[in-house]
């Protein structure tokens, strides 16, 4: 076995999300290990090992049980940006992951619209931050979340002021909670734009009609993946052919000062038809069921382009390949 054969490495916390992107760089004959950061250590002055590494860290990590997986992660992306390495979706990228804050601050200064929102830390402070709002629905949700866990809509202040001060509010996991204005959209669903290597692969529409959280992978799904909407059930994800050009460059543009290669951006379209951006995840998963009606694959697209990126080290796929088990 050649232990000094660079490889693609893939830094994450949950297996289950890891499983489509095995399957595709090993039918890619691709050489990768698993770095799976729940928990672990790392000696600082000694050399990472040479490679592709793909940083797939969820802000939803503490939801699973392993709340400093994102710690770990930056602590491990901080020892490979200081020896060089190809890092996708380096230590900025995590910071916008595990700060939706940082990410509003980010696309507001790369010219893309979102919501307005207030951050606060303190239930009166909730409250207070609610009240700058207009009369209407209000959006409160955590500001490091994942999966669309924890976010919520009150049609009112008073019932938002109800549940803020009762028992069952829970502080998000940084303690920092948003409140957000709510964007109504013609018609139930969200738009999410899928970045490979920095360029649009494609883009998703989702049905939100049953709730926020919108993960696509299969893992999340309860279920099959159609919505009863009244009439013919449909599906809750169907890929679509583009976005907006001005959009699709803005976000290209947006992600690649950010140090973010492969994500999937979210935004709604309200009813005079503006885009409002509002989530960017830098650890995207893909719906198969959605895919199986188009001749795309998300995950084996990702697997080329780390191939790609792996072939620039050297690699040339004539060795002994190490497949993670």
């Amino acid at each position: 076995m050649e232990l000094d054969v660079p490889k693609i490495y893939v830094i994450h916390e949950n297996a289950d999300w890891v499983a489509p992107l095995a399957r595709a760089l090993n039918s890619q004959g691709l050489p990768f290990e698993d770095w799976y950061l729940v928990e672990g250590r790392i000696e600082l002055q000694s050399s990472p090992p040479e490679g592709v590494f793909y940083n797939r860290m969820s802000a939803s990590s503490h939801t699973r049980g392993h709340r400093y997986s994102p710690e770990m992660t930056s602590v491990v992306l901080a020892w490979l940006e200081r020896h060089g390495r190809r890092v996708v979706n380096d230590s900025r990228a995590l910071h916008l992951e595990i700060n939706k804050c940082a990410q509003y601050t980010a696309l507001n200064a790369a010219g893309i619209r979102t919501p307005k929102t207030v951050a606060a830390v303190g239930r009166g402070e909730i409250l207070e931050a609610a009240g700058t709002f207009p009369p209407g629905p209000l959006i409160l949700k955590p500001n490091r979340g994942g999966k669309g866990r924890g976010v919520m809509l009150f049609q009112t202040l008073d019932s938002l002021g109800d549940h803020v001060m009762g028992e069952d509010f829970e502080a998000p996991i940084d303690g920092v909670s948003l409140v957000q204005q709510f964007i109504r959209s013609p018609e139930p669903f969200i738009t999410r734009a899928e970045f490979i290597g920095g360029r649009l692969y494609y883009a998703v529409r989702v049905d939100t009609s049953r709730g926020f959280e919108l993960c696509p992978a299969d893992a999340c799904a309860a279920g099959d993946d159609y919505c009863p909407t009244g009439g013919e059930p449909k599906p809750r994800f169907t890929i679509i052919e583009s976005i907006p050009p001005d959009l699709a460059g803005k976000y290209a543009s947006f992600l690649a000062g950010n140090g973010i290669e492969i994500a999937g951006v979210e935004f709604i379209t309200d009813e005079r038809g503006r885009a409002y951006t509002y989530d960017v995840n830098t650890n995207t998963n893909y719906n198969s069921d959605a895919e199986k009606r188009t001749n795309k694959s998300g995950m084996e697209e990702v697997a080329r382009f780390l191939g790609r990126e792996l072939g620039r080290l050297g690699w040339s796929g004539n060795r002994q390949l190490q497949r993670a088990v």
